[in-house]
C-alpha cells in the first residue's frame, strides 16, 4: 500500500465542494437544518486516531513498556488511516461547498445557523484528515541498517 497522497485528498475536497455548491444553489431551501452533532463526533474521530497513531508508532519503535505490534495490524491501522482521510475530504467538501454557498446569506438567521455548522464540521473534517494522515505515518516501518546499506548500494550504481 503506497502512502496517501495530500494533492490528492486536496483535489477530492475541491471538486466535492465544487459539486455541492452547485447542488445546494438548487435545493437548499429543501434540505433540513444541519445537526451541529457531527462536529464533536468527527473531532473525537480525530482525536482517537491521534492517540492511536502514538500509542501504533511507540509499539513499532519497540519503545520500554510497549508490547510489540503484530504486522498485520499495523497494516490494518494503516488502511484505516487512509480511508479515513478520503472519508473526510469527501466530508470536507461536502460541508465546505455548503458553507461557502452558505456565506453570502449570512444575514437571515437559519442560512447563518447553517452556515456555523457547516464550516465548523468542515473544519472538523480537515482535523480528522489530519489525523488520519498521523495514523497511517505512525504505521511505517522505522528505518534499520540495512535499508541504509541498500540506499547507500543503490546510489553508486
Amino acid at each position: 500500500m503506497k502512502p496517501t497522497r495530500i494533492p490528492a485528498l486536496a483535489v477530492t475536497l475541491v471538486v466535492v465542494a465544487a459539486v455541492t455548491w452547485v447542488i445546494v444553489r438548487f435545493l437548499y431551501v429543501s434540505l433540513p437544518l444541519l445537526p451541529w452533532t457531527m462536529v464533536p463526533s468527527l473531532l473525537l474521530l480525530a482525536l482517537g486516531e491521534l492517540y492511536t497513531a502514538l500509542v501504533t508508532r511507540a509499539r513499532i519503535q519497540r519503545k520500554p513498556g510497549t508490547k510489540p505490534i503484530e504486522p498485520l495490524v499495523a497494516a490494518r491501522l494503516a488502511a484505516l488511516g487512509k480511508a479515513s482521510a478520503y472519508a473526510a475530504a469527501v466530508l470536507a467538501g461536502v460541508f465546505g461547498g455548503m458553507a461557502i454557498y452558505l456565506a453570502s446569506s449570512l444575514d437571515k438567521p437559519t442560512p447563518r445557523r447553517d452556515f456555523y455548522v457547516s464550516g465548523g464540521t468542515a473544519l472538523a473534517a480537515i482535523a480528522l484528515i489530519a489525523g488520519a494522515l498521523i495514523l497511517e505515518h505512525a504505521c511505517r516501518v522505522p528505518k534499520g541498517p540495512e535499508d541504509e546499506d541498500q540506499r547507500r548500494s543503490a546510489s553508486r550504481l
